[in-house]
C-alpha cells in the first residue's frame, strides 16, 4: 500500500509538471532546474550568469525552507524573482512551481532558473516541468559525492564542478569525480568553473545560449508542422527528448 501511495503522489506531481512545461513552451521560455547540496554556489552562479545572458531576460524561482535571503541577492539582477518557502519540505514540487509561475510575466522571459532547495537526494525525484536539469558539485564537498548520491547526477543534462578556485588548497580529486561520472552519467556536459573568479563561466553561458536556440528551434518547427497523420506532431526524431534526458551531449569541457 505504501508503494501505491508513493506512486500516486509522483503521478500527481508529474501531471502538474507536464502542465507547467506546456505553459513554458507556449511562452517560449527555457526552464532549468538547479540542484545541489546547500552551499554549492547556486545563488552565486546565478548572480554571475544572469548579467552575462543580457539582453535575454531571466527569471528565478528560489526554493528554501525559510528566509528570502537568496531571493534578495538576486533582486535587481534577474528580471523577476519569486521566493518559494517550503517550510519543512526538502524539495520543490510541481504544484509549488505552478504557483510561482502565476506570479511571473512569462511573455517577457527567455530563461527561467529554478533554484531548488539545497538537498542531494529529494529534489531528483520530482519533475517540476523544467526542460533541463543542472547538478552542481562544489570542491569543498569532496570528490566522493557522485558515488554516494548518484540519483542527483544520473538525470542531469549538465554537471558543474563549482568553486574550482579552491581545489588547490583542498583534497579534491577531480579525476575520481570524472571516473564516477563515467559510470553514472556519461551523457551530460561537464564543466569546471568558479563563479567568483570567472573561470569557466564563458563555456557555461555558451552552453545556455545553445540550449535556448535549440529549444526555440524545436518550438518553431512544431508550430510550423502541417497537419498530417500525426495530427500536427513532428516526426519522431524532431520531438524534444523526454524530460531530463536532455541533448545527446557526449563532449565534456573543463578548464
Amino acid at each position: 500500500m505504501k508503494i501505491k501511495v508513493i506512486e500516486s503522489v509522483l503521478k500527481a506531481n508529474d501531471a502538474v509538471a507536464q502542465a507547467n512545461r506546456a505553459r513554458l513552451d507556449a511562452a517560449g521560455v527555457l526552464a532549468l532546474n538547479l540542484m545541489s547540496a546547500p552551499g554549492s554556489g547556486k545563488t552565486t552562479l546565478l548572480e554571475k550568469t544572469i548579467p552575462a545572458l543580457v539582453p535575454q531576460r531571466c527569471a528565478v524561482l528560489v526554493g528554501d525552507l525559510q528566509t528570502t535571503r537568496d531571493a534578495e541577492r538576486l533582486d535587481g539582477i534577474a528580471a523577476e524573482v519569486v521566493q518559494i518557502n517550503t517550510g519543512t519540505g526538502c524539495h520543490l514540487t510541481a504544484t509549488q512551481v505552478a504557483a510561482g509561475l502565476t506570479s511571473l510575466d512569462l511573455s517577457g522571459i527567455d530563461y527561467l532558473f529554478i533554484e531548488n532547495v539545497g538537498n542531494m537526494v529529494c529534489p531528483a525525484a520530482f519533475d517540476l516541468g523544467e526542460h533541463l536539469r543542472v547538478a552542481l558539485l562544489s570542491t569543498p564537498e569532496g570528490s566522493d559525492k557522485v558515488a554516494k548520491y548518484p540519483t542527483l547526477f544520473q538525470p542531469a543534462d549538465a554537471i558543474l564542478l563549482t568553486k574550482v578556485d579552491l581545489s588547490a588548497i583542498l583534497d579534491f580529486r577531480s579525476r575520481k569525480v570524472y571516473e564516477d561520472l563515467s559510470r553514472v552519467n556519461s551523457r551530460a556536459v561537464l564543466l569546471e568553473l568558479s563563479a567568483q573568479t570567472g573561470l569557466g563561466m564563458e563555456p557555461w553561458v555558451t552552453w545556455l545560449r545553445q540550449q535556448r536556440c535549440e529549444h526555440a528551434g524545436v518550438a518553431a518547427a512544431r508550430r510550423a508542422q502541417p497537419p498530417g497523420r500525426g495530427g500536427g506532431a513532428l516526426e519522431t526524431e524532431e520531438l524534444p527528448r523526454p524530460a531530463h534526458a536532455g541533448p545527446d551531449l557526449s563532449q565534456r569541457g573543463s578548464l
